[in-house]
């Protein structure tokens, strides 16, 4: 190895190292001091993972966050949204004849599904096998909702993405069709667990998302972790290091 290249390879393991989170352990014990004041939290987990040894688990990282606030918590729900038979948005908010997303003849007419007859949107009404409607009425029984994604290619992953495309009716509710904000009073935090791209930027779209949606977003509920910030670092090493790293900037048991 030459001088130049050796100067190169010192420069990205200083980069790698330097942009590596090391406390996020204090992010998750604030997060967990601002929930226990909470009379009810939802957590959503928006992670998969294929598990191919049944005694050898292998549980997304950002999963593992929600397990154990959901562990520590009293009086919370955790709701795994990748297990969840949640179908795509069907895109009623832009059809050619207007804004028909949350409309009150799209209410889902089901009082053990919508009990609060407040779930509006046409792909549930389209669709029997649909669960949203699991999240929805958890939602609006909570003062508190903690949605939990991994960055995939600089955004977030598929499972959140659906999810939150599935929940425009109540954005459309009170900023289209000027009713009632249902969730002004909801408290939101979004923690995203990501490799070496973009997850502050995600994070940061996520909170204007929840603004926009009409919730109540606290600052620091808002946090990512991420291995490292050298986007050309994509070596098998680092793969492998990152979940060590993970545990040891958490301080999770791994056994959750």
């Amino acid at each position: 190895m030459n001088l130049q290249e050796n100067i190169q390879r010192i420069r990205q393991m200083m980069i790698s190292e330097e942009m590596v989170q090391s406390d996020a352990w204090k992010s998750i014990k604030q997060t967990l001091d601002i929930l226990k004041e909470k009379k009810k939290v939802l957590i959503l987990s928006c992670s998969n993972r294929y598990n191919w040894d049944e005694k050898n688990l292998d549980i997304p990282k950002s999963k593992m966050i929600a397990m154990y606030l959901n562990d520590e918590l009293k009086d919370s729900v955790l709701i795994d949204v990748s297990e969840l038979n949640i179908v795509p948005c069907e895109g009623n908010v832009s059809r050619k004849d207007g804004n028909s997303c949350g409309l009150l003849k799209a209410m889902l007419k089901d009082k053990k599904k919508n009990p609060s007859g407040d779930h509006r949107c046409w792909a549930s009404f389209n669709n029997p096998k649909d669960e949203l409607w699991k999240i929805s009425k958890e939602l609006f029984e909570s003062d508190a909702v903690i949605f939990f994604s991994s960055v995939r290619w600089g955004q977030t992953n598929m499972f959140y993405q659906n999810l939150i495309e599935r929940l425009t009716w109540i954005e459309n509710r009170h900023n289209t069709l000027g009713e009632s904000n249902l969730v002004k009073d909801i408290e939101t935090g979004f923690i995203c667990v990501g490799q070496n791209w973009n997850g502050e930027n995600v994070t940061e779209i996520q909170k204007d998302v929840h603004k926009f949606y009409g919730f109540k977003p606290n600052d620091d509920l808002y946090w990512n972790w991420q291995y490292t910030k050298n986007v050309n670092d994509e070596t098998q090493k680092s793969y492998k290091d990152s979940h060590n790293k993970f545990i040891k900037d958490t301080k999770l048991p791994e056994d959750k």
